[in-house]
């Protein structure tokens, strides 16, 4: 038998108590042939069509199923035709199907595409009728748990470089033993310091963007309905400074228990490391932050009011420049100030807005644009394994 445009319109669902007992009797079908489709058929396309000819998804699978998108199959349909078995499932990076009787050959695989698809207009109104009752969602990078996830990576390697207090040990060029392997340990501390210094000033520069991309995603995942349908006012909130921002949350969102108060210790000490990060990225001169060091001269002689060695000199000036004795202090900064705004609003937003925060790929639904946890962060696929004789 071969598979062909009547195959495929005599194709009819099959009853589950039916295919139980099929599956249970002494003939139980094999099924030897398994194909696996991308995007010949969007999965979307598919699905819409299965559920317009044949209704719900009919499949074993169906039953197996927990109730969430927290699966390794997602639905099923069992159908029939001439003698045949075909089980279509949707998985997470393909369709599946499974066809009993004897194996066919791999190019009967586009004959059954395209005898599909030919049918499609058949079945377009009922098909139109399906998709408009499926919720409409995107994808997309929560960027809060970007920021902080590459502010974790770059943290982690600058503590591996164990850099911090190292200077103070290190041995001036009489005590090596040749001016050779001071030079040797010099180029190699230079290209380490280096490394320090790119990664601390990354990081600062960082922390303020963290906690700036936390209150964009309050206001996308709180802010009140009237104000999300109204593009001209949700852009309005979205482009004010940052502080307004911050000041106005519990004004424009909903779930808040209390007002932002940006007098607490919290939003000072925020603002204060904005302001450093200001300094630092659009390189402002601002002595009091840059200096290192004062000496006196008489006439053109330099009189140091203290000695420094020369790695303090070349390499602790420059991680000073860029802060690192700071970053510990800043990190809590940013956690304490997102603490309080989150301590601002009622439990059952704290849950919400704490469950979202973990999460580095969100969803939001383009009906009414409520965000939501999609799938798990888990990325799992399944292969079959070798048939067994």
């Amino acid at each position: 038998m071969e598979i062909d445009i009547t195959f495929v319109t005599e194709l009819e669902a099959i009853d589950l108590k039916e295919l139980m007992e099929k599956i249970q009797s002494d003939n139980r079908p094999n099924f030897d042939t398994f194909w696996k489709i991308k995007n010949e058929i969007k999965p979307v396309d598919f699905f819409c069509y299965l559920y317009a000819r044949f209704g719900p998804p009919n499949g074993i699978q169906n039953l197996l199923r927990s109730d969430s998108s927290d699966n390794l199959i997602h639905w099923e349909w069992a159908l029939q035709s001439q003698g045949r078995i075909l089980l279509i499932q949707g998985q997470n990076f393909r369709t599946e199907i499974w066809v009993s009787g004897k194996e066919q050959p791999s190019e009967e695989k586009e004959i059954l595409i395209s005898a599909i698809k030919s049918t499609f207009s058949s079945y377009g109104t009922e098909m139109g009728e399906v998709r408009k009752s499926l919720e409409h969602w995107i994808e997309f990078i929560n960027p809060y748990q970007r920021i902080r996830r590459s502010i974790e990576s770059l943290t982690k390697e600058l503590e591996l470089l164990n850099v911090d207090g190292e200077l103070e040990n290190k041995k001036d060029l009489h005590d090596y033993e040749s001016p050779e392997a001071w030079a040797d340990d010099w180029k190699k501390q230079s290209a380490k310091y280096s490394r320090a210094t790119g990664l601390c000033f990354g990081i600062r520069s960082m922390l303020p963007v963290m906690a700036e991309a936390f209150v964009n995603l309050l206001l996308y995942m709180l802010l009140k309905p009237a104000l999300k349908k109204d593009d001209r006012l949700r852009e309005n909130i979205i482009r004010q400074p940052i502080d307004v921002r911050i000041r106005s949350l519990s004004h424009n969102c909903i779930g808040f228990k209390q007002d932002i108060d940006y007098s607490d210790d919290a939003c000072r000490m925020y603002h204060s490391i904005v302001n450093e990060r200001n300094d630092l990225l659009h390189g402002n001169v601002v002595i009091d932050k840059l200096k290192f060091n004062e000496v006196n001269f008489s006439g053109k002689v330099p009189v140091f009011k203290s000695y420094s060695t020369m790695w303090e000199r070349a390499f602790g000036v420059e991680l000073k420049s860029v802060g690192l004795e700071k970053l510990k202090q800043e990190r809590n900064i940013v956690e304490g100030f997102i603490e309080y705004i989150i301590s601002c609003m009622d439990v059952a937003t704290q849950s919400q807005v704490r469950t979202l925060l973990e999460h580095h790929e969100l969803g939001m639904c383009l009906d009414d644009g409520h965000l939501g946890i999609l799938f798990s962060s888990a990325l799992v696929d399944m292969q079959p394994g070798p048939r067994c004789n």
